[in-house]
C-alpha cells in the first residue's frame, strides 16, 4: 500500500520524465551549433578558426579543454588523444587550416603546465613555427606561441629564445603588421624572462639567438608606429627591460633602447614608471664600483688640518662642528689609540673593553685595524708587535675584551660584551655569524639599539627593514645609530619598492607591499636628509635613493629639465665635495650611474618619446585590446581565454591572464605600516581589540600599548 509520500514520489518521477521529454522533443540546433565533418573545413577559410577548431574538436573526440576534467581526461588518455591529433597534423602536410587548428588546440591545452610540458616533450614548437611564416596562419601559430610563453616554465621559454631568429625575420618580412608584431613582440618578452633576465649571465647562444643589432631597431620600430596597441607597448618595454643587466653593451650600442625606457619613466602608469627605472638602474651593475666601507683617518686628519673649503666649513658650523662625521671620526680614532696605549701599561682587558665598548656606537670608524710597530732590527722593516699583550692586531682585542666583561657577571654589561663581539665579527666580514649573535642578543634586551644596526646588515631585506624600523623607534639611540638606521631603511625599501612593484599586479599584495615600501623609503629620507650630519658617508646613497625613486613616483609631473630636483643635486655635489677634500674618490656605484645617465638624457628621451609613454597606462590596457569576436584574428583568442563555464568547474589555477600587467589600485598604502615601528608590510597582525591597528608581532605590539590603549575600542557587534 502506497505510503504517504507515495504521491510525492510519484509527481518528481512524472516530472523527470517530463523533462526527458522535453528535451528530446526540443527544436533542433541552430545550424552554428551541429556538428559538422571535417569534410566541413574546406569550406571554410583561415578567418574561421573559431570554427575550425570546433569542427576539429568534435571530430577527434576530444574531451572539453575548457573544463578541469576534460584536461584530466586528457591527461589520463594523452597518449591516444595526442596520437589521434597528431596523426591527423601528419597527414594533412599541405593543408594550413588543419595544421593551424592542431596548435590552436595544443595552445589551449598548452594552459595546463602538466599538459603543456608533455607537448613540449612531443616537438610542439616544430609544429608551430612553421606555421608562423604562413601568410594565412601567421596570426593563429604567434597568438599559440603567445600563450605557450606565456604559461611555459623556464626549459619551453629558453627553447623559445632559441628559435628566435624565426620571429625576427617575421617582424622583417610584415613591417605593417602590428597585430603580428604585437603576438611575436610578447612571445620574445615572455621568454627572455627564463633566458637572459636571471642573475647568472647567461648562456652565449640566447643573447646569440636574439639578433640583438637587428632586433631592437624592429622593437622600437613597432612601437613608433600608429597604432601600435598597448599590448606591443607594455611588453616592448619589459622586452627592453629584461636585457640591460646581462645585455648591457647592446643596449648601449642602440641608445634608442636606453631613451624609450628612460622616457618609460615619465609615463601615467606607476608599474611602467618602476619597471623602467629597474631596468636603468640594471644597466649599470657590471661597471659599478662598491661603496666604500672605511675613511682613511690619516687623509681626514689631514684634510682637517689643511682646513675646509669655506662653503664646506660654513656647512659644518652651521650643522655643530662637535656633531659632524669627520670631527667625530677624528676624536673616536684619538681616544681608541689612547685606550690602546693606555692598556699597553695597565694591561686591564676589562678597563679596555669599557673603554672600546664607549667608542663603537659613536662613529662608524671608531674602531678599525692597527697596532703597535716597532723596527725588526734584523730586516729594518716596520712589524706589527704584542707588546706583551694577548693580541697583535688591535681589532683582535674585542673578543678577547668582551670575554673579560663576561667574567664579572655585571647583568648591566652584558650587552656591551656582545656589542665587542658583534664589532669584531664585522670587522671581519663574518657578517652570518653577527646576525646570529644580533639576534640572540635582541631576545635577551630588545632596547639595545646597536643590536638592530647589526641586523641591517644581513641579505634577509624583509628581516633587515624590519630590524631598522623597530630600532628606530628606541629613544637612546646614538645620532650615528640613528642615522645609519634610517639610511638603511631608505636603501632596503627603496629596493624592495622597485622589486615589488616590478613584480606585482596592480591591486594584489605585493602592490600594496610595494606602495607601502615606496612611501616608507620617501619619508625616511626626507627625515635623514633633515637631520644627518653634511659630511656623513651614507648621505650621498640617500640622495640617489629619493631622487631615483622621486622619478618614479612622480613620474609626468616633474619637468622636463627635473628642476624640482635641483635641490637635490646640489647636495650630491656638496657631498662630492666632501668625499675630494677628505681624499676619497666618489665612487661611481650602481645608483650614481644610472642617475648621470637618466638626467643627461631626460629631456631629448621626452621629447622623443613623450607621446608614445603617455599611452602607457595600464587601467586602460584590458579597454583597449578587448576581444571581439568578428575580427578574424581574435576568434582564436576568444576561444582560448574563454575558461569560464558552466557548473563552476573553471580551471582557476592555470588560467591564461587577459593581461599580464598591473591595474590601478586605491588601497592606501598607510594600511601596510606597523602602527608601533612604521614597519611596511602586506602580512602584519591586527588588534584584536580594536581591528585598526596593524603590528609586525607581538613585540611592536606590547612596546606600542602603553599609547595605543587610550584608543583602542572594541568594534561594535553587528546588530542581529
Amino acid at each position: 500500500m502506497p505510503g504517504p509520500r507515495a504521491k510525492q514520489h510519484a509527481a518528481k518521477k512524472s516530472k523527470s520524465k517530463s523533462v526527458a521529454v522535453l528535451l528530446n522533443a526540443g527544436p533542433a540546433l541552430p545550424p552554428a551549433l551541429q556538428p559538422r565533418s571535417l569534410s566541413s573545413l574546406d569550406e571554410l577559410s583561415a578567418d574561421d578558426w573559431d570554427e575550425v577548431v570546433r569542427v576539429m574538436c568534435d571530430h577527434l573526440k576530444i574531451p572539453d579543454l575548457t573544463k578541469r576534467s576534460g584536461l584530466k581526461k586528457v591527461y589520463n588518455n594523452f597518449d591516444d588523444i595526442y596520437k589521434r591529433i597528431d596523426d591527423l597534423f601528419s597527414t594533412h602536410a599541405g593543408n594550413q587550416i588543419i595544421r593551424g587548428g592542431v596548435v590552436a588546440i595544443y595552445a589551449k591545452m598548452s594552459a595546463d603546465s602538466i599538459l603543456r610540458n608533455l607537448l613540449f616533450q612531443k616537438s610542439l614548437l616544430a609544429k608551430i613555427l612553421p606555421l608562423v611564416e604562413k601568410d594565412n596562419s601567421r596570426h593563429l601559430a604567434l597568438r599559440a606561441l603567445t600563450t605557450v610563453t606565456h604559461h611555459g616554465g623556464t626549459d619551453i621559454r629558453k627553447e623559445i629564445t632559441l628559435h628566435a631568429p624565426t620571429i625576427v625575420k617575421v617582424l622583417q618580412d610584415n613591417p605593417d603588421d602590428l597585430h603580428a608584431a604585437e603576438f611575436a613582440i610578447s612571445s620574445l618578452a615572455h621568454a627572455v624572462t627564463a633566458s637572459i633576465d636571471e642573475p647568472q649571465r647567461p648562456a652565449a647562444k640566447y643573447i646569440k639567438a636574439l639578433q640583438l643589432s637587428t632586433l631592437l631597431p624592429l622593437v622600437l620600430d613597432f612601437v613608433a608606429k600608429p597604432g601600435a596597441s598597448l599590448q606591443l607597448l607594455h611588453h616592448a618595454l619589459e622586452f627592453c627591460g629584461h636585457l640591460t643587466q646581462h645585455c648591457t653593451q647592446e643596449c648601449l650600442a642602440y641608445p634608442a633602447v636606453i631613451d624609450f625606457l628612460i622616457a618609460s619613466i615619465r609615463s601615467p602608469d606607476l608599474h611602467s614608471r618602476f619597471y623602467a627605472l629597474g631596468a636603468v638602474i640594471r644597466l649599470h651593475k657590471s661597471a659599478s664600483d662598491p661603496e666604500i666601507l672605511f675613511n682613511d683617518p690619516g687623509a681626514l686628519m689631514t684634510a682637517m688640518q689643511r682646513g675646509l673649503p669655506d662653503h664646506l666649513a660654513e656647512l659644518i658650523v652651521d650643522y655643530g662642528t662637535a656633531r659632524c662625521e669627520s670631527t667625530l671620526t677624528l676624536r673616536s680614532v684619538a681616544e681608541y689609540q689612547k685606550a690602546m696605549i693606555e692598556c699597553l701599561h695597565h694591561r686591564d682587558l676589562y678597563k679596555l673593553g669599557l673603554a672600546l665598548a664607549e667608542l663603537i656606537p659613536r662613529n662608524e670608524f671608531s674602531i678599525n685595524e692597527g697596532g703597535f710597530q716597532a723596527v725588526n732590527q734584523s730586516t729594518g722593516r716596520s712589524e706589527f708587535i704584542s707588546g706583551g699583550l694577548p693580541f697583535t692586531m688591535w681589532a683582535d682585542a674585542l673578543p678577547l675584551c668582551a670575554k673579560e666583561i663576561r667574567q664579572r657577571r655585571r647583568s648591566t654589561e652584558e650587552d656591551l660584551a656582545d656589542m665587542l663581539d658583534l664589532k669584531f665579527l664585522v670587522i671581519r666580514s663574518r657578517i652570518p655569524e653577527a646576525i646570529a649573535l644580533a639576534k640572540k642578543s635582541i631576545e635577551r634586551n630588545p632596547k639595545f639599539p646597536y643590536f638592530y644596526y647589526i641586523m641591517t646588515l644581513g641579505t634577509d631585506l624583509e628581516e633587515a627593514l624590519r630590524y631598522a624600523k623597530k630600532g628606530l623607534k628606541i629613544k637612546n639611540a646614538t645620532p650615528f645609530i640613528h642615522n645609519v638606521l634610517l639610511s638603511r631603511a631608505v636603501e632596503i625599501a627603496g629596493n624592495l619598492a622597485i622589486c615589488r612593484m616590478q613584480e606585482s599586479t596592480i591591486g594584489d599584495r605585493k602592490w600594496e607591499e610595494g606602495q607601502a615600501l615606496l612611501s616608507s623609503a620617501l619619508d625616511d629620507a626626507q627625515i635623514y636628509l633633515a637631520k644627518a650630519p653634511p659630511d656623513t658617508r651614507h648621505r650621498k646613497s640617500v640622495l640617489y635613493w629619493y631622487i631615483a625613486l622621486t622619478l618614479a613616483d612622480r613620474g609626468p609631473e616633474l619637468s622636463t629639465d627635473l628642476r624640482e630636483l635641483d635641490q637635490y643635486v646640489d647636495q650630491l655635489k656638496i657631498a662630492d665635495q666632501f668625499y675630494a677634500v677628505f681624499g676619497v674618490d666618489p665612487p661611481m656605484s650602481q645608483l650614481r650611474q644610472a642617475q648621470v645617465t637618466i638626467f643627461s638624457r631626460y629631456r631629448s628621451a621626452a621629447q622623443t618619446w613623450g607621446h608614445i609613454v603617455a599611452r602607457l597606462d595600464s587601467t586602460s590596457i584590458d579597454h583597449e585590446h578587448v576581444v571581439q569576436r568578428d575580427r578574424p584574428e581574435d576568434q582564436l583568442a576568444a576561444w582560448l581565454h574563454d575558461f569560464r563555464h558552466r557548473n563552476g568547474d573553471d580551471i582557476d589555477d592555470d588560467l591564461p591572464e587577459k593581461s599580464s600587467h598591473p591595474k590601478w589600485s586605491t588601497n592606501p598604502a598607510e594600511l601596510h605600516k606597523c602602527s608601533w615601528c612604521g614597519n611596511p608590510s602586506a602580512v602584519l597582525r591586527k588588534c584584536g581589540g580594536c581591528e585598526k591597528a596593524r603590528y609586525c608581532d607581538a613585540s611592536c605590539q606590547k612596546s606600542a600599548w602603553s599609547e595605543h590603549k587610550k584608543v583602542c575600542k572594541p568594534r561594535p557587534t553587528p546588530a542581529t
